[in-house]
């Protein structure tokens, strides 16, 4: 498909049906029946506000320098020292979502949470795999480079030099979605659940 539409048709191609995806998704989850499961108590709760933290801060840090996104640049950033989140993993978007969808899981409410929680984070990091083979045949030597560089699996003591502004962007994120998360899904999350 890139061959056929170029790179930038591609991405407008994704990005539509990324964006049709993630519609159906939300409004199948909101059509499934809400059968309920134990769930995890506090103790979920503490854990799920936990993870979503560095989610948000490897998310926040991953549109700055990322060669895997479709830019001009890509090959250059690729061949440069890794910074950021990006010494923590070379995925950090796809991990963001993988650490979001595990903070659902570990909550336990109901089905359709964890099913939809489960898929998009299989999705994600199933994903972050193939993009590393179709980044291996776009940009080759220049992504072998970033490959060697950079590790597929979380080095999470990495994320402590992530930098300032991923941290505080990704602090703010934090707050902000965990609050939305009450006017928006029904249910208090994050610090806000305690206040």
């Amino acid at each position: 498909m890139v061959k056929l539409l170029k790179e930038g048709g591609f991405s407008a191609v994704y990005s539509l049906v990324s964006a049709a995806t993630l519609l159906w998704v939300y409004l199948a989850y909101k059509a499934a029946p809400s059968a309920d499961l134990s769930g995890s108590g506090e103790i979920g709760w503490i854990i799920a506000t936990i993870l979503t933290l560095p989610a948000l801060v490897m998310l926040a840090g991953s549109f700055a320098g990322n060669p895997a996104l479709p830019t001009p640049a890509a090959e250059t950033q690729a061949r440069a020292e890794p910074k950021g989140v990006f010494k923590v993993t070379r995925h950090p978007m796809m991990w963001a979502i993988g650490l979001w969808a595990l903070s659902h899981v570990v909550l336990m409410a109901n089905w359709r949470s964890v099913i939809t929680a489960l898929a998009m984070g299989f999705l994600a990091l199933v994903g972050a795999h193939m993009q590393d083979r179709k980044k291996e045949n776009l940009m080759g030597d220049a992504w072998a480079a970033w490959e060697s560089k950079t590790s597929f699996w979380p080095r999470w003591g990495a994320l402590f030099t992530a930098g300032l502004l991923c941290w505080a962007i990704g602090l703010a994120a934090w707050l902000a979605l965990s609050w939305l998360h009450m006017p928006l899904g029904g249910i208090p999350a994050g610090v806000w659940r305690w206040f």
